[in-house]
């Protein structure tokens, strides 16, 4: 089967300094401790913002601080603190 990309090989050999080793390891702890989302999808909620209005729907889309509701005129996205469970 033929393969439409080929692996980028330039990054393999080259040595890992310590101090970005760190960094990289620190960075990931920090998003560790970071804010959440508590949704998940297929939830039903209701999105309320004062620029796109009250949106009732279901969860398609869930990032670590956003959602996306599916809505029968589309799909919003809502800050993760804006949306509220529906009843």
């Amino acid at each position: 089967m033929a393969r439409d990309y080929a692996q980028d090989l330039s990054g393999m050999g080259r040595p890992v300094s310590l101090g970005s080793a760190l960094s990289g390891a620190w960075g990931r702890t920090l998003t560790v401790f970071g804010p959440r989302c508590p949704y998940r999808v297929g939830d039903t909620v209701m999105g309320d913002d004062p620029f796109s209005g009250r949106r009732e729907g279901v969860v398609v889309w869930q990032d670590r601080r956003s959602v996306g509701v599916k809505t029968p005129y589309g799909v919003f996205f809502f800050d993760h603190r804006l949306v509220k469970p529906l009843d």
